[in-house]
């Protein structure tokens, strides 16, 4: 006769169950993830969709204000500038204005990544795009940009 403990048939002593918990950190991740209508987990948003979730929403409360005077205006994102191989500047541009002409539209460019590099948190990335987009805005109103978000802040006189 045996003196060990008696085993269930799924191989775990009377001590208590055998656990997937090797090396003691506890249960990893959630045991069930919620399932989309299509029945597949979830999938998280990456940093660009993330960017560009911001993005859209800092443009559309703008457009909503301001799309009487700005015409047609296009909004972009990309991830870094195409620096010229003489760029002296040190300086990395975060975003770019083209000026419509004629037919063609207002071209406004954001560069993600450099404004990404600055921001510290998501408040911080919001904050920086909001005010990438309403100088280029106010640069094209030829208005002062306390004047084109209210969330922008008014220089101090």
């Amino acid at each position: 006769m045996e003196t060990e403990g008696p085993e269930t048939s799924a191989g775990s002593t009377a001590a208590g169950p055998r656990r997937r918990d090797r090396r003691g950190r506890g249960q990893r991740g959630p045991a069930v993830q919620p399932l989309t209508a299509d029945h597949r987990p979830p999938r998280p948003w990456s940093r660009r969709e993330r960017f560009d979730r911001i993005l859209l929403d800092v443009v559309n409360d703008i457009d909503v204000r301001w799309s009487d005077r700005l015409g047609l205006v296009e909004y972009a994102v990309e991830d870094t500038p195409q620096l010229p191989d003489d760029w002296d500047s040190g300086r990395v541009p975060l975003s770019s204005l083209v000026r419509g002409s004629g037919t063609t539209p207002t071209r406004l460019v954001v560069f993600r990544r450099p404004l990404e590099h600055r921001a510290a948190d998501r408040a911080d990335l919001e904050a920086s795009v909001l005010t990438i987009v309403v100088e280029q805005v106010a640069e094209l109103l030829g208005i002062e940009p306390h004047e084109v978000d209210p969330r922008y802040p008014a220089d101090p006189d």
